[in-house]
């Protein structure tokens, strides 16, 4: 208050001196700046009292004071908003560093998720192929195995039926062997027996067996050896010779005759054989046995 006072005082005198000099130049004339300044030069005594002077510098000081408070919160203001400023720069930084770092981390983390899904994937399709391939390679080579075991066994089979028809072949030729050095008729059917036994359809053990049957005189038995040689042998000459020989030990003559017929259609050396065989004795009489065996004789008689 008391501020304003004094300030009213100094411009109350300042406009009595402007007055004064407005009236020194009169009523006509206009007061200029370059007056005032003359009139300001031209003071006798000062416009003011020592108490306003004091009063002034105090203010002066005052609001130097004042205005040296006013730049040091200005300048602690600017710092702390340049501080600010740089804090939430530096905030903003480190969080797009962080967002950035992050980003790069899940990126990386969805990549290596990614690569090792499609690497166990591509490892589990490799797997899955190989085993696949593998079986497929087993159950070829298996296929291949057994097919080679079956040939195998086969082989071993065939290999066992040779070695076992060659040693019953051995022991056929032996027991032929012993046939033929047997002077028994009992001996010699009990060789052919054997024979028989090893191969039941030997046809020349039977016709052979049926020639010894007829030398003990059972002309019977004879009869179904060769009947049974025939059948498994139609065209065996010595079957149909024994068979007729039979024919003739029971006196039926004309199926002797025509059996024997059909074993000359076979062989001609079994004429010879009707000829002087002691079975056809009976027979030498019969005109049709003579003109079937003794033909040369016949035609020389005639002659």
């Amino acid at each position: 208050m008391i501020r304003y006072f004094l300030a009213f005082v100094f411009a109350l005198a300042f406009a009595t001196t402007l007055q004064a000099q407005q009236q020194q130049l009169g009523p006509d004339k206009e007061l200029t700046a370059e007056d005032v300044e003359e009139s300001i030069k031209t003071l006798e005594k000062p416009m003011y009292t020592p108490f306003v002077e004091l009063y002034l510098l105090d203010e002066s000081k005052a609001l130097r004071k004042e205005m040296q408070d006013t730049r040091a919160e200005l300048i602690e203001k600017v710092v702390e908003k340049e501080l600010s400023v740089a804090d939430k720069s530096m905030s903003y930084a480190t969080d797009t560093v962080t967002y950035f770092f992050y980003l790069i981390a899940g990126a990386t983390s969805i990549l290596v998720v990614i690569g090792w899904n499609s690497i166990r994937d591509m490892r589990h399709q490799l797997t899955s192929l190989a085993e696949k391939r593998v079986n497929e390679l087993v159950v070829e080579y298996e296929q291949r195995l057994k097919f080679i075991e079956e040939q195998l066994q086969q082989k071993s089979e065939i290999i066992h039926q040779n070695q076992a028809e060659i040693e019953r072949t051995n022991e056929v030729h032996a027991l032929w062997l012993k046939a033929s050095q047997e002077t028994s008729q009992q001996n010699k059917i009990a060789a052919y027996d054997q024979i028989l036994d090893l191969r039941p359809d030997d046809v020349e053990a039977l016709s052979y067996k049926a020639d010894a049957v007829l030398e003990i005189r059972e002309p019977l038995w004879a009869i179904s050896l060769c009947q049974r040689a025939l059948k498994l042998a139609p065209d065996n000459g010595h079957a149909h010779y024994q068979l007729a020989c039979a024919y003739a030990e029971i006196g039926r003559w004309e199926d002797a005759v025509a059996t024997l017929e059909k074993a000359i259609d076979i062989s001609e050396a079994y004429r010879d054989d009707a000829s002087v065989d002691p079975s056809f004795e009976q027979l030498q009489d019969h005109e049709s046995f003579r003109n079937l065996v003794f033909i040369d004789q016949d035609d020389s008689t005639d002659a």
